[in-house]
């Protein structure tokens, strides 16, 4: 999920009533809910998307990060604000290290309901995990979780809270609910093929999907009233001998282990033969790779 819908889950904890157990309670709830996300120094490096998600987001960073927070806000409280206030009553260490269990396991929760995945066995094993129920950025939840984090905080009651995290549950249930109907639908139309059923911006009850069939692709859409309705296929490229070796290049073999729906376009230009890799869940150029063929 984005980093706002992050740091608002771990205000919404916080105005829920957790960050009254210790001192720096609310910073340690917020950063949590965002520290997974230290990976993202990855982005100023080539391939990315290799680095992303993985190392600090899978079960084996759910047991140590949350004691190198609580070590890093004892650090902070001890060093910056009991000298700026000795009079101040110390955080509680046990306290810091429950508080950012409970933030830090939010993060790859909320991660794997959207389309791009997360890696929870990393660094045992490089797999990916998708359960394609949010979008990314989900308005709903972003309006619950501010509607419930402002009125805890004008109120100084703790009900507000709790109930935006108590939506943001049932519908994530929900949300889950219907992509799982969705897969069941495509499956029995387009039987032996892989195939995406995910979230779309906006419209709780909408799915894109992408059917695969082995030599080409198609795209469209489905909910309850309507269907599946799929656009004509596309071939994916992958047939050109140029594309074999290509797949060869260390870069694109980490990024072929990210990509869900790759698809291929060869071109020459004065220096060689250029192959292009794009994701079909995203046809954006942040999801594509570029290999140069002598």
């Amino acid at each position: 999920m984005d980093n706002l819908t992050h740091t608002l889950v771990g205000a919404a904890l916080g105005q829920a009533g957790l960050k009254n157990r210790t001192a720096l309670g609310s910073a340690t709830l917020m950063i949590g809910a965002n520290f997974p996300d230290i990976d993202v120094v990855a982005v100023a490096f080539e391939n990315s998307v290799h680095w992303r998600r993985g190392h600090t987001h899978g079960f084996l960073a759910l047991a140590i990060l949350p004691f190198v927070l609580a070590g890093i806000m004892r650090l902070w409280d001890r060093h910056v604000r009991l000298r700026r206030n000795p009079s101040a009553t110390p955080a509680d260490f046990r306290q810091l290290c429950i508080l950012a269990g409970v933030a830090i396991a939010t993060h790859p929760s909320l991660d794997f309901m959207n389309t791009y995945g997360m890696r929870w066995l990393m660094p045992f094993l490089n797999k990916w995990f998708y359960a394609d129920g949010l979008f990314i950025v989900d308005i709903w939840i972003l309006i619950a979780l501010v509607a419930g984090v402002y009125s805890a905080k004008r109120t100084g009651l703790t009900a507000p809270a709790r109930a935006a995290l108590g939506f943001v549950a049932t519908y994530t249930v929900a949300m889950l609910t219907l992509t799982g109907i969705g897969r069941r639908t495509v499956e029995e139309q387009h039987p032996g093929t892989r195939f995406m059923v995910a979230p779309v911006p906006f419209v709780p009850w909408e799915r894109h999907v992408i059917v695969d069939d082995g030599t080409g692709l198609r795209s469209g859409s489905w909910s309850p009233s309507r269907g599946v309705d799929l656009g004509p296929p596309f071939n994916k490229g992958e047939d050109h001998p140029a594309v074999a070796v290509a797949k060869r290049d260390r870069n694109v073999e980490r990024y072929l282990i990210w990509a869900r729906f790759p698809y291929y376009r060869v071109s020459r230009d004065g220096d060689g033969t250029v192959v292009h890799i794009v994701d079909a869940r995203y046809g954006a150029e942040w999801a594509s790779i570029s290999v140069r063929l002598p």
